[in-house]
């Protein structure tokens, strides 16, 4: 699996949830609305889901396997963490 493209968009709002990622697979194939969330441990990604009718939550894609999860977590978080970098902070004056 060739991953290439990763877009991320930024969400500033304050929250949880700190971007929103959309992957290209093999120039054929795009996963969007994948979520890098921080929590008391670190950033993580949550794959794009829907609510069922009972109020959980269900992954619509998904990797099948551990290796694969850590291989797109490593990936982005890699690429969440580069656009971090690049931003200009704000210094106190």
């Amino acid at each position: 699996m060739n991953i290439t493209d990763v877009r991320i968009r930024k969400i500033t709002t304050g929250g949880k949830m700190k971007a929103v990622v959309s992957l290209t697979i093999d120039d054929c194939f795009a996963v969007h609305d994948i979520k890098v969330i921080e929590s008391q441990n670190g950033l993580f990604i949550a794959m794009p889901s829907r609510k069922t009718p009972d109020g959980q939550f269900k992954d619509i894609a998904h990797p099948i396997n551990s290796e694969t999860r850590k291989f797109l977590e490593k990936l982005i978080l890699e690429n969440y963490n580069e656009l971090e970098e690049e931003e200009p902070r704000d210094e106190a004056t």
